[in-house]
């Protein structure tokens, strides 16, 4: 089974509007979702995730197994990481300013899936990402970011970009078909 890592932060609604509804169901591959929200605001992003996605969608859980065809998400406030087989949760402290850190889920997930994992940088503030990039190209996978230009926020994709750790640059609608392909190829696309 491969791995999709998703990253966003401010301007992530908009980019994961496009983004989700062109995610085929039943894509043999597991996705998770860390997009950085306050844990006191009221929380949409279920509903929102249910909305848009074709996929079925699920908060991660301490123990969730990890399953192909289905959107994990982090709950606000928390890491999630990759153990095995399953997600694992943690309340440390922030990374780059963030918790769930995009950095924790992609260097947790880069261990465990290696040239099997895609990671992608959508819009969003800070430098989030940059860091788990590297861990992805590191373990031989291949990493993605949304086109600065066309982010609301183009802080975190070209932090990604400046660590030289993204294969490659596309707008959010070229993004799936180019994971699709990722996806049934024989060997890692980059």
């Amino acid at each position: 089974m491969k791995f999709i890592g998703i990253g966003t932060s401010l301007g992530g609604t908009q980019a994961l509007k496009t983004l989700l509804p062109l995610l085929p169901p039943g894509l043999p591959a597991a996705i998770a979702l860390v997009f950085h929200r306050a844990p006191e605001t009221n929380d949409t992003l279920p509903n929102f995730l249910e909305q848009h996605s074709r996929m079925p969608v699920e908060e991660a859980r301490d123990k969730t197994p990890i399953r192909a065809g289905r959107l994990y998400f982090a709950p606000a406030d928390y890491h999630l990481l990759v153990e095995g087989d399953h997600f694992a949760l943690s309340t440390e402290a922030e990374v780059s300013y963030a918790r769930p850190s995009i950095d924790v889920l992609f260097e947790s997930a880069a261990e465990v899936y290696g040239k099997e994992m895609l990671g992608i940088i959508l819009t969003g503030a800070g430098r989030d990402g940059a860091e788990g990039c590297v861990a992805i190209k590191r373990a031989g996978g291949v990493t993605v970011a949304q086109t600065p230009v066309t982010a609301v926020c183009r802080s975190m994709p070209e932090a990604a970009l400046a660590n030289d750790a993204i294969d490659i640059a596309l707008d959010v609608e070229h993004i799936v078909p180019f994971l699709v392909r990722w996806q049934y190829s024989k060997g890692s696309a980059g």
